[in-house]
């Protein structure tokens, strides 16, 4: 101040040293305002210096606010994300596992401990991977080399490999163990027990290849199989190829249900494979067809051998929910390398000595012959024409007279079916019979012969009846009921005058159904008869079960009379038993007069055979009946 004060004065003193008062407050007053305004220009810059100042502040503390809350933000969401990861590593269903590029345990979770079954305490991280395993070797659920284990996992990590194994547990599970590297060194491992996968896929793969009944191989199995066979027999081995279906399977089937048919299915499978040897195949094909590959064989005597065996078992009675069944088994045979060494052309050749052997009256075997192949091509050619056969009118009934004893006049008489092929003229019944039943033609076969014969026999005099064969799948349909009353309706035929024959194979399932059937058809009046009696199982045991009103004894036995005393025996038993039951008799057979003359002294009431009548067509029965008709009026 003094300073400037100093200057105002030098300006204001004149060249002769004194001072112009006047100039020099002026000066100072001058030199004060410029002061002033110097200090109002400090002050302003003061002024916007703080007030930017503040501002900067204030801007760096809303930068904190927000780099605060933002901070805080990612604090939660972070927390959120590892409450999100625990909760991913403990309910994953993968034990997981994570380790160092040292090969130290990083983290592990609750799954892998529960896989191992391992306490929190006995692995924590920092556990070198030899320690882990160690860890799991002391309660055995480590299996294999940990030392090699241990150099696998390492090399792996090392060079960066993934590295995908399954491992077998000593308690019989299975793991897969899926290893990859991390980027930053070390690796982290997923441990996923597959066991029960694995066992679906075994079943899966058992299922397509074995059948769900019986468990036995299926058709792709057996081919297979028969394939890795028959290289052995190119290095000098045999083999056999067995084909066989269950005789009469089908009655089985249509009379008891086919749970009944599964089950038994399911017990023949049991005794097939009580005949062969472990390294034999057996497979069921479908249906009640079965097919066994005998290795490893001297010849045909050893397949000979294992066919009997079969037959025996299969043919034991069997005990199917309470209801006793016997069935018998066809068997066709082939042999490599005589019979081919292509797996195709064996089976091929098996099934066509199985149709020989049906042909031959079933129960039997038959062992491949080539002109089994003509064989087989004229049945294909019968079952296309039979089928035919009913809708072009082919078939014809025959009859055959039932003769009375007492009256010593014709009582009835039997319908038999007949074929007339347009080209091969008359077929036998024992060749077409078989064959439509197994094709499934025998239900509308019998539904024609029941309206046919009855309409036939509705123009017969009154006193003659009509018998009619029931085959035992006809018994066991749900049509037959109203097919008999329809048939009687339409042809005004009595019911007293309508006989039905049935056979003991009909009622050797003894079935509620079957018995239902026949007090059905026998409360309308119709007469029940059992035809071949003797020839099959626990006959008197059918006679208990149901009220025949007639027993045909078989002709086997009338064929024995005079030559065979244990026949005479069985027929006078026979007719004893009938008589003392209300029933009446009829010897089948026959031929001769001395035969007549038998079964007329046994105690049989009527008889039927030769000796009368051969079966006729109905016009010829028809001109038996006016000749009768003249002969009583010549009489009377």
């Amino acid at each position: 101040m003094h300073r400037l004060i100093a200057q105002q004065i030098a300006k204001a003193t004149a060249a002769d040293g004194k001072v112009d008062v006047a100039r020099l407050s002026e000066l100072v007053n001058g030199a004060y305002e410029d002061l002033d305004r110097d200090r109002r220009r400090t002050d302003r810059s003061m002024s916007l210096m703080i007030e930017e100042i503040d501002a900067v502040n204030r801007k760096l503390e809303r930068l904190v606010e927000e780099r605060t809350r933002e901070l805080r933000a990612r604090e939660i969401d972070l927390q959120a994300q590892n409450v999100r990861l625990d909760a991913a590593l403990s309910n994953m269903s993968q034990g997981l596992t994570m380790f160092d590029v040292e090969g130290r345990l990083i983290m592990c979770n609750g799954r892998y401990l529960e896989i191992y079954r391992l306490q929190p305490g006995d692995i924590r991280p920092g556990m070198l991977l030899r320690e882990v395993v160690e860890a799991r070797i002391r309660n055995q659920s480590f299996s294999g080399d940990p030392d090699q284990f241990v150099a696998e996992m390492m090399a792996a990590a090392r060079d960066r490999t993934p590295m995908r194994q399954q491992v077998e547990l000593l308690n019989g599970r299975t793991l897969a163990l899926d290893v990859q590297p991390m980027a930053g060194g070390g690796w982290v491992a997923t441990h996923e027990d597959i066991t029960e996968r694995k066992r679906a896929e075994l079943k899966i793969a058992h299922m397509a290849l074995h059948d769900s009944l019986t468990n036995l191989p299926n058709r792709v199995l057996l081919n297979k199989r028969l394939d890795e066979a028959l290289a052995h027999v190119e290095r000098g081995q045999q083999l056999a190829v067995l084909c066989l279906d269950l005789d009469q399977f089908k009655n089985v089937n249509d009379t008891l249900g086919h749970p009944i048919g599964d089950e038994l299915l399911r017990k023949v499978a049991g005794r097939l494979r009580n005949c062969v040897r472990d390294g034999d195949t057996i497979s069921r094909v479908g249906g009640d067809e079965f097919s066994i590959i005998q290795t490893d064989i001297a010849g045909a005597v050893d397949a000979r051998q294992l066919a009997v065996r079969i037959a025996e078992a299969v043919s034991a009675p069997y005990d199917l929910h309470g209801h006793a069944v016997i069935i018998n088994t066809s068997i066709g045979i082939a042999l490599a390398p005589a019979d081919g060494t292509d797996p195709h052309e064996l089976l091929r050749n098996a099934d066509m000595a199985l149709y020989g052997a049906k042909g031959d009256g079933r129960g039997m075997f038959r062992f491949f012959e080539p002109k089994m192949d003509a064989q087989m091509k004229a049945r294909r050619t019968l079952e296309i024409s039979l089928r035919k056969a009913l809708e072009n009118g082919e078939f014809a009934l025959c009859y055959q007279p039932v003769m009375n004893l007492g009256k010593d006049g014709m009582k009835s008489c039997e319908a038999l079916l007949r074929w007339h092929h347009p080209e091969r003229g008359l077929v036998s019944p024992l060749e077409f019979i078989p064959v439509a039943e197994e094709i499934g033609l025998i239900v509308a076969l019998g539904e024609w012969v029941i309206r046919q014969a009855c309409a036939d026999a509705a123009k017969w005099p009154d006193n003659i009846g009509v018998a009619v064969n029931l085959s035992p799948t006809q018994l066991g349909n749900a049509n037959l009921l109203p097919t008999v009353l329809n048939a009687l309706a339409t042809s005004q035929l009595p019911p007293d005058r309508l006989e039905l024959e049935i056979t003991e194979a009909v009622l050797m399932h003894n079935t509620e159904t079957n018995l239902k059937a026949l007090h059905q058809l026998r409360s309308l009046g119709i007469s029940i008869s059992l035809d071949d009696f003797g020839t099959g199982y626990s006959s008197l045991s059918y006679l208990r079960s149901f009220p025949f009103d007639r027993i045909k004894i078989d002709r086997c036995f009338i064929s024995g009379l005079g030559s065979n005393s244990e026949s005479a025996a069985i027929v006078k038993a026979v007719a004893g038993l009938a008589e003392s039951l209300s029933m009446t008799t009829t010897a089948e057979g026959v031929e001769t007069q001395a035969q007549l003359d038998q079964v007329r002294e046994l105690g049989c009431t009527d008889v039927q055979g030769y000796f009368y009548s051969k079966p006729v067509p109905v016009e010829e029965l028809t001109k038996m009946f006016s000749r009768s008709s003249a002969r009583k009026a010549a009489v009377a």
